[in-house]
């Protein structure tokens, strides 16, 4: 599996690659964010993972992320910073990180969550190759002018479709998971984010807020994706549309 390390520090990329390398992983690296880019679009075989840094010369490790997420939306990306601002933190989320780990951090910590990452990218690729059995859960869901894909990370709404990030999908996948139930921020956080330290109630508040301005036709007046107050969100399925259609005339009718 190969790991492509963003780093501008040569101690620590460095220390990074030998470690990962011990692990078993083949190591790619870049110190610049345009050559990072340039890394990920040619590597062959593919990349699988990308560790990131925020502070990179002239490209900032938030534009990697988007950029890297305009062209692939399901490969895992963890960021690696030393900006432990929430603020910092969300905005990674809003780009598309699916972790954010702050330095200094534990190895054993670092490699587990790499490790947890490509084992679930590595399930997803296989789910997306192979036709699901009869048994299955259903992987396409439809709802008031909402088709779900869960497989593709693909929602086509009202005839538009849009690429959601795993994380995203994982949201609403668990809303789908939980329809008519009070959710709170820490069981969605705990389930969707495995309990991550490194989010808060506000990330949840935003991806939800994201989630809306896809589903519902009114974001502002939420029909589907509804807040309860001081606790977290509940899920409503639409009705589906009352059948409308006169009723034929009785013959006796006179």
């Amino acid at each position: 599996m190969r790991i492509l390390i963003v780093e501008d520090e040569d101690g620590l990329r460095t220390g990074l690659t030998f470690n990962f390398e011990q692990e078993g992983f083949e190591v790619l690296t870049a110190t610049d964010g345009a050559a990072a880019l340039e890394i990920f679009r040619t590597a062959d075989p593919p990349i699988d993972l990308v560790i990131l840094d925020l502070m990179l010369p002239g490209m900032s490790g938030y534009e990697v992320c988007t950029a890297i997420r305009e062209e692939n939306h399901v490969i895992p990306i963890l960021v690696l910073s030393a900006r432990t601002l929430s603020e910092d933190k969300m905005r990674a989320f809003d780009c598309g990180t699916d972790q954010y780990i702050t330095k200094p951090f534990a190895l054993p910590e670092l490699i587990n969550r790499v490790k947890n990452l490509m084992e679930r990218h590595r399930t997803l690729l296989q789910a997306r190759r192979a036709p699901p059995p009869e048994s299955s859960s259903p992987t396409i869901c439809q709802f008031d002018g909402v088709t779900v894909n869960l497989l593709t990370f693909q929602v086509m709404v009202r005839g538009k479709t849009y690429d959601l990030t795993r994380l995203e999908m994982q949201l609403l996948k668990y809303f789908l998971e939980n329809p008519d139930r009070v959710l709170s921020r820490h069981e969605i956080l705990e389930n969707v984010w495995e309990d991550s330290a490194d989010v808060t109630t506000r990330t949840i508040d935003n991806f939800v807020s994201r989630l809306r301005k896809l589903l519902e036709p009114d974001p502002a007046r939420p029909k589907m994706i509804l807040s309860v107050r001081g606790t977290g969100y509940r899920f409503v399925p639409p009705e589906p549309p009352a059948n409308t259609e006169p009723k034929s005339k009785s013959t006796s009718d006179s």
